[in-house]
């Protein structure tokens, strides 16, 4: 059974650094491309950065240039370097393979909150 573990969440004030972890079991981690995601409050979640099996990455425009993801096959993680962090960044952060193989399976996130 396939489980996603979110981890390096926090409160921060704007401008400061964060770096998430999602840690994969139950599924062949170097087979798959991996995305992160985020639901802010009130919003639907929404795709914010992918890294492929190759390493090639993509990012939604409101996070390029801030946004680093990459990942550690050997570990099955995939992680998710933020900087310069805006009051708008507040949200709760996924994980997810974005291929749809896991259907509706999400796991339980990281909250991030940017606040003076």
């Amino acid at each position: 059974q396939v489980q996603l573990v979110e981890s390096g969440g926090g409160l921060v004030q704007p401008g400061e650094s964060l770096t998430l972890s999602c840690t994969v079991t139950g599924r062949i981690f170097s087979d798959h491309h991996w995305a992160w995601y985020r639901q802010a409050p009130g919003k639907e979640r929404e795709r914010i950065a992918v890294i492929t099996i190759s390493r090639g990455t993509g990012y939604a425009d409101a996070v390029k240039g801030r946004f680093t993801i990459s990942r550690d096959n050997a570990k099955s993680t995939v992680y998710l370097q933020m900087t310069n962090l805006k009051p708008e960044d507040t949200a709760v952060y996924y994980c997810k393979a974005p291929s749809g193989v896991m259907g509706d399976y999400w796991g339980q996130g990281t909250q991030v909150t940017v606040s003076a």
